[in-house]
C-alpha cells in the first residue's frame, strides 16, 4: 500500500491514521488544509465541517457564559479550541478550556498547553460521538477534573466530575442549575442554555458570583 505524501515528502495526515503524538503534530502542521485534526487514543480524527445551528452558535453561546466568569474572576485563563499535549497518543483541540493561573496547565515554548486544564468543553451532536467514548477516556486518565459535553442533537448537557479516580455525572438542582466544584460561583442555567436564553445564562452566572 502506497502512503500519499506531499510535496515535502511528508505523508499526509488522515482520518484513522495510528500515529503516536510527534508524528500526528508533524504530518499536522504539514497540513495546512486541514483546519482542525485531533489525535485520541493514537488515532487521527479529521474535523468534518462546522455546522451553525448544532455547533457553531452553541459554541459560541457556551464560550461567552465561560468568558464572562473568567473576566470576573481574572485568575483564569480561557482558551477556544486549543492544542492540548495531554500525552503521546492524545492530542485533542477541545471546543474550549479553562484553566487556572499557575494551577496544573501550561503553556509550553511551542505554544501549546501541557498538563491538565481544570475544565474542558466539547460540543457534541450525539451520545454516539467519541467526545462521550474514546476522548471521555483520554481525559479522565489525564485527571482533567471537570468535563462538560454538550449534546445539541439530544438537547442534553453532560458534566461530568472526576471523583476518586472516576468520572461522576453531576446532576443539576431542581432548577435545571449546575455548580462547578473546581470554580466558585460557576453556574450554568442548563434549561436556559438549551434554549438559548443567555439573558437568563448570564443572570444565573451572576447570582453565582455573588456568593
Amino acid at each position: 500500500m502506497t502512503i500519499a505524501k506531499i510535496a515535502s515528502g511528508i505523508p499526509l495526515l488522515e482520518n484513522g491514521d495510528r500515529l503516536h503524538r510527534v508524528e500526528f503534530e508533524r504530518r499536522y502542521e504539514a497540513s495546512p488544509h486541514i483546519r482542525k485534526a485531533e489525535l485520541i487514543e493514537g488515532i487521527v480524527y479529521v474535523a468534518s465541517p462546522v455546522r451553525f445551528t448544532v455547533h457553531a452558535e452553541p459554541h459560541s453561546n457556551l464560550i461567552g457564559w465561560l468568558w464572562t466568569y473568567k473576566t470576573a474572576m481574572g485568575d483564569l485563563d480561557l482558551g477556544i479550541e486549543p492544542t492540548l499535549r495531554l500525552d503521546n497518543e492524545n492530542e485533542p483541540q477541545p471546543d474550549g478550556v479553562l484553566f487556572r493561573i499557575d494551577g496544573n496547565a501550561r503553556i509550553d515554548e511551542d505554544g501549546y498547553i501541557v498538563g491538565t486544564p481544570e475544565l474542558v468543553v466539547e460540543i457534541s451532536a450525539s451520545t454516539a460521538s467519541y467526545d462521550l467514548h474514546d476522548k471521555k477516556r483520554a481525559y479522565w486518565r489525564n485527571g482533567i477534573k471537570e468535563y462538560i459535553v454538550w449534546r445539541t442533537l439530544d438537547a442534553q448537557i453532560d458534566w461530568f466530575v472526576l471523583e476518586e479516580g472516576r468520572y461522576v455525572l453531576m446532576q443539576p438542582d431542581t432548577d435545571g442549575i449546575f455548580r462547578s466544584r473546581q470554580f466558585t460561583g460557576l453556574w450554568l442555567n442548563g434549561p436556559a442554555m438549551l434554549a438559548g436564553d443567555m439573558a437568563a445564562v448570564l443572570k444565573t452566572l451572576h447570582d453565582g458570583l455573588k456568593i
